[in-house]
């Protein structure tokens, strides 16, 4: 259906629908919401994407033969084989949807997400979600995966790669701006585009002591406040599809949880797509303890809401004797496959089962010059510069040591990128190598395993490279299977082995900067106070090699500003900057006094907190400026700062808005981001930067779950980051009933 359409010719198509379910069996209809891995069908060469546990699912040949979705299958001749395979089997004639974790890129692997919502740019966000798409697409994907959009407090999980962090805010709008690049604005007449599925619905990322798959407690007005925004944001894009989350929601699993997928999302919010499980999770509910079987794990996840059940078979081998027991409505199982058929003719599969699957374009489109270029832009944009005492950029007549376990390491891609080619991945040294002059000012050492500890011959390479160089750039981090999903970790510091790579190659008193590969916030103790600059690439992408060295060269200048506060301590988890204060706040941050809220051992602040990020220039602010001190209700006031570029290279600055609400019905944040602006300023340049604050802006759940403001106190604060104490304080008078 694409938007130009009449309600008639909508209408029409929707009879044809009734009419094609009408034909269905109850088995048929069943087996619409199996969806199953590569290896269960004809014509799959490889077993794809495995995800999760393969056991053995006891399903009939006939469930494979109606199954409604595959999972984990892309390349164009796969997929089309496999389609042809499967409507010579199905007695309707109903096509595959054709489903994969396309996250972060599909070929050409883009900067993981936690990445690029460092990039603070929303543009390019949703440029590489269409790059993604168009390349998925043409490979004979209908669905991806995406986005997950799951607010991250602990770094200790190991998902916080696959958000885009610990803002409400900001991560509403990556993840509008994925749903937008990923869908556009024609999903039917584009064939370009795949469909989304956003997910872990819903607050997967507040799982307890940071571990996978496991418990989450949270008030239903915490929920609403922080962890709801971003979904309801990718569905007001139009998102397609949801995935529910491994965790329980008020104690519930959300698989099973009637009052999650059923009031909230379908009644409350109106969504009228696809809810699908994850991995397993229906026959999950077994374990986590509300079902007692996989009967009842059935009937609890149909009556929740959940249509399409992803590499269990609860459904499949119960819901028919369910339903003919009368424990289960047919309408229920009804809806659930109309919906499904809908997407599909959304899709156009009924006229083209095979869609945008094109070997030949395919060939063309995929990591193609144009799109590994873009990738290596947002990966520019993505990395962040953590510290740096003059020892960055570098210049190309320096000879430059490049040492650690990255320094040749093809490792770059991250989690979610299994169809990325790690042997396309251009290694740091070499693209270092590229910029220098003369070849032979090129030193390379391994030093030590990214787990493993040097050996003798290992250190004496990396002593002798360092002893020859001017400049020392040691590239350091996690491999990627240290995060991502069930890449959980206590301990986020660097392995011991590169801690003390570092310790020994700091006594040698040549400058040290140091390039970190990873996936999460690290722990930075025993990097942080040794280096003299510290650049955070996360995992960069397939073109992260030659971002990495603009940047350290100065071709092009860090902009990246941290998403997730990055811990003093592990000690300290969960710490985020849009925390609540307490009735004895801890005062001066060196007070060691008894009494307050406070650690007597460390800060109670990150060691680098949200916002956060350097430049190779300098930027000063001036006295930020409030149009009003009052705020009226259906008014606005306006802030304006002017920021001046005092260095002697461009630079672009994020300029970040927050409030604070000093008096709430419940206690409110110190500090919640309202808004930013992105602007590049040339050496000398100076640009007034103004924002807009209205009442909506200032709302809030209160005890009662109403979202409304209160009149009174707040205070605005404009800078750099979220540490800014600058304050604007101004009152709301008015506000809505």
């Amino acid at each position: 259906m694409s938007h130009t359409q009449t309600a008639v010719e909508k209408t029409k198509e929707q009879q044809q629908l009734l009419n094609l379910l009408a034909e269905m069996t109850i088995e048929e209809k069943v087996d619409q919401l199996m969806q199953l891995a590569v290896p269960f069908y004809e014509g799959a060469e490889d077993e794809g994407q495995i995800t999760g546990p393969m056991d053995s699912l006891g399903i009939t040949q006939r469930t494979v033969h109606n199954s409604g979705s595959v999972l984990g299958m892309a390349g164009a001749a796969e997929t089309i084989n496999v389609q042809r395979k499967h409507l010579e089997n199905n007695r309707l004639g109903i096509p595959l949807l054709m489903m994969a974790d396309i996250v972060h890129g599909f070929k050409t692997i883009f900067p993981v997400p936690l990445a690029i919502g460092c990039s603070w740019d929303l543009e390019r966000a949703e440029q590489s979600a269409a790059i993604a798409a168009r390349e998925a697409s043409v490979s004979g994907v209908h669905v991806t995966y995406a986005p997950m959009v799951d607010l991250v407090r602990d770094p200790r999980w190991g998902r916080v790669m696959e958000s885009t962090g610990e803002d409400p805010f900001l991560n509403s709008l990556f993840a509008r701006a994925f749903v937008n690049g990923f869908q556009g604005s024609d999903l039917a007449g584009d064939y370009d585009r795949v469909a989304a599925c956003v997910k872990h619905f819903a607050a997967y990322g507040a799982a307890e002591a940071g571990r996978d798959y496991n418990t989450v407690d949270l008030s239903e007005r915490q929920l609403r406040e922080f962890y709801l925004p971003a979904y309801k944001a990718a569905l007001d894009a139009g998102c397609e599809m949801v995935m529910t989350s491994f965790n329980t929601v008020d104690g519930v699993p959300a698989t099973g949880n009637e009052k999650l997928m059923r009031k909230l999302l379908r009644e409350e919010w109106g969504f009228e797509g696809i809810v699908i499980s994850d991995w397993g999770a229906v026959k999950e509910l077994i374990a986590h303890g509300i079902a007692a079987d996989e009967e009842e794990a059935a009937l609890k996840a149909m009556r929740a809401g959940v249509d399409i059940e992803m590499m269990t078979a609860c459904y499949a081998k119960h819901l028919a004797a369910l339903i003919s027991t009368g424990r289960l409505s047919e309408s229920l199982l009804d809806d659930a496959v109309m919906r499904i058929l809908t997407l599909k003719q959304k899709l156009g599969l009924f006229e083209n089962p095979y869609r945008a699957a094109d070997p030949q374009r395919e060939s063309e489109i995929v990591f193609c010059d144009e799109h590994r270029a873009a990738a290596k832009e947002l990966a520019i944009k993505s990395c962040v510069l953590l510290k740096n005492n003059g020892v960055l950029p570098m210049h190309n007549k320096q000879k430059i040591a490049v040492i650690g376990p990255f320094a040749r390491n093809s490792d770059l891609l991250g989690p979610w990128s299994w169809t990325g080619s790690r042997d396309a991945v251009e290694q740091l040294a070499d693209s270092i190598g590229c910029k220098l002059a003369d070849a032979a000012s090129l030193l390379v050492a391994e030093g030590c395993g990214i787990e493993s500890a040097a050996t003798e011959e290992q250190w004496q390479a990396a002593e002798a490279a360092a002893a020859a160089a001017d400049v020392i750039v040691l590239a350091l981090g996690e491999h990627s299977d240290m995060s991502g999903e069930a890449g959980c970790r206590a301990n986020i510091q660097l392995p011991a082995a590169q801690l003390e790579l570092v310790r020994r190659l700091k006594e040698l008193n040549k400058p040290l900067a140091v390039v970190l590969f990873n996936g999460r916030p690290l722990d930075l103790h025993g990097i942080y106070d040794e280096a003299d600059a510290i650049l955070e690439a996360w995992f960069p992408g397939s073109e992260g090699g030659p971002a990495i060295a603009d940047l350290l060269f100065g071709d092009a200048s860090p902009s990246g500003r941290l998403t997730m506060s990055f811990p003093y301590s592990v000690g300290q988890i969960p710490v985020y900057y849009n925390a609540y204060n307490t009735g004895r706040p801890q005062g001066a941050p060196d007070a060691q006094v008894r009494y307050v809220s406070q650690y007597l051992d460390i800060p109670n602040e990150p060691l680098l907190p949200f916002g956060f990020g350097l430049s190779y220039t300098s930027f000063i602010y001036g006295e930020p400026e409030l149009s009003s001190q009052v705020l009226r209700e259906n008014g606005s006031i306006r802030l304006t700062v002017t920021v001046s570029n005092t260095g002697t290279v461009a630079g672009e600055e994020t300029v970040q808005l927050y409030v604070r609400d000093l008096s709430g019905e419940v206690v409110r944040p110190v500090k919640e981001l309202k808004d930013f602006r992105k602007l590049l300023l040339q050496p000398g340049e100076s640009r007034e930067v103004s924002f807009t604050l209205t009442e909506p802006q200032l709302r809030y759940y209160h005890a009662d779950l109403r979202h409304a403001s209160d009149a009174g106190e707040f205070i605005a604060y404009i800078g750099p980051n979220s540490a800014v104490n600058q304050a604007l304080p101004f009152r709301l008078t008015s506000v809505n009933g």
